[in-house]
């Protein structure tokens, strides 16, 4: 599938309000309902839309302490280390990547004790170095 400006457009206002009706989103991007939705239908039978998501205030929530972990597989037991991210609920987001580390996360914790749990759990099969996210910087997501 091709993405053009109309359909950058719809992607860009759904990422800013996903629960938006096709009505409104059309109204946005001048164009009849029944257009967007069409659009919208193909990028999601595509696979360019993959789902709608939440955007939770984890303070609010509970969790007023978010980490970033760098983790690095001890003795290859990577299947071992995503089973045991898999079982978390508290994970906003688990990548493998390159460099110095293997995965690197983000976890939602209600207090510091909790970070300090998950790090003694996880310390047979993943050496890891913990960052304290203190505040975010707003970002433009437009594509």
């Amino acid at each position: 599938m091709k993405i053009d400006q109309i359909d950058k457009r719809i992607l860009n206002e759904l990422n800013q309000n996903s629960r938006m009706s096709m009505r409104e989103l059309g109204k946005r991007i001048n164009m009849s309902s029944p257009a967007v939705n069409e659009r919208v239908k193909q990028m999601e039978s595509f696979g360019v839309i993959k789902g709608y998501t939440l955007n939770i205030d984890h303070e609010k929530a509970g969790y007023p302490v978010s980490c970033i972990v760098e983790a690095t597989i001890k003795n290859g037991e990577y299947n071992l280390f995503k089973r045991h991210i898999k079982q978390m609920s508290n994970v906003e987001f688990c990548y493998r990547i390159a460099g110095n580390a293997c995965f690197i996360l983000k976890l939602h914790f209600e207090k510091l004790s909790k970070v300090e749990e998950f790090i003694d759990s996880i310390s047979p099969i993943a050496e890891t170095v913990t960052h304290v996210v203190f505040s975010s910087v707003e970002t433009d997501s437009t594509i």
